[in-house]
């Protein structure tokens, strides 16, 4: 199944009990609304499928992971409501994953920035290359990574969440991420990076889903008010952005693409 999206899509595939789900934007693997919102029904759809027994999330390329935000949909933000609208995008995706009762397995390829770096800290399992360098931006450009930063703070901790939000400007690289556990595992090639996911793919579909779906219950634990939390995160977010230090911020970086 293939959503096609203003340049962009999110498709699904079904193979031998694992669904793989993928998305791609031509700006980086950015993520518009319409791409989070269907990156969230994908996600429900999957985990509400009795023949998925495990789910892969994946982009398109082989550079760049997710650059986060879509920077055009950041600048034609016009007021408050349309700010919370936007950034409940990625709440939406986060409890999308948070509740599948699937576990979620990340192929990250390459750099993530921002939301793309809250897509991994919600998957169950993250897989990546070594080429997959880390950057929380969001306080370079005047807001900050709130709707995204309970799910990195959960993976990482109190201490590397804040690091990677104080320092706005340094990419952490992957052995960086995997030390402070973003990544489970980190390999020199895509080969590698693959031959683990699929491996360790093979072994879930062989595991009893119940069980699964239990664990992942308990790893979860402590995060039943996200739905509530990730939305008065969203709207934080969706004020900062209407300020002038964010539109110069954002104008200044799309004049350098």
């Amino acid at each position: 199944m293939i959503k096609e999206i203003s340049n962009g899509y999110v498709k699904s595939e079904f193979h031998n009990s694992v669904t793989t789900i993928e998305f791609f934007h031509p700006q980086s693997n950015s993520l518009p609304l319409k791409i989070l919102d269907e990156l969230a029904q994908a996600i429900h759809r999957a985990g509400n499928d009795d023949e998925t027994k495990v789910i892969v999330l994946c982009s398109g390329g082989d550079k760049v992971f997710c650059a986060g935000a879509s920077f055009d949909e950041l600048a034609a933000i016009q007021n408050a409501e349309q700010g919370l609208q936007f950034f409940s995008g990625f709440a939406h995706v986060i409890n999308a994953m948070r509740i599948c009762p699937k576990f979620i397995i990340a192929r990250v390829q390459g750099k993530c920035v921002g939301g793309g770096v809250g897509l991994v800290a919600a998957a169950d399992y993250a897989i990546a290359t070594e080429h997959a360098e880390i950057r929380l931006s969001e306080l370079a450009i005047g807001i900050g990574p709130f709707v995204v930063g309970p799910a990195v703070e959960r993976k990482i901790g109190i201490s590397a969440f804040s690091q990677l939000t104080i320092d706005a400007a340094m990419w952490r690289n992957a052995q960086w991420a995997g030390r402070k556990g973003l990544f489970a595992e980190v390999h020199a090639t895509v080969d590698g990076m693959d031959e683990s996911i699929a491996k360790l793919a093979h072994a879930l579909i062989h595991s009893n889903p119940q069980a699964m779906a239990e664990v992942k219950k308990i790893f979860w634990k402590g995060t039943e008010n996200w739905d509530r939390l990730l939305l008065e995160r969203a709207a934080i977010s969706g004020k900062l952005v209407l300020s002038s230090f964010t539109k110069n911020a954002i104008e200044k970086f799309k004049a350098k693409r």
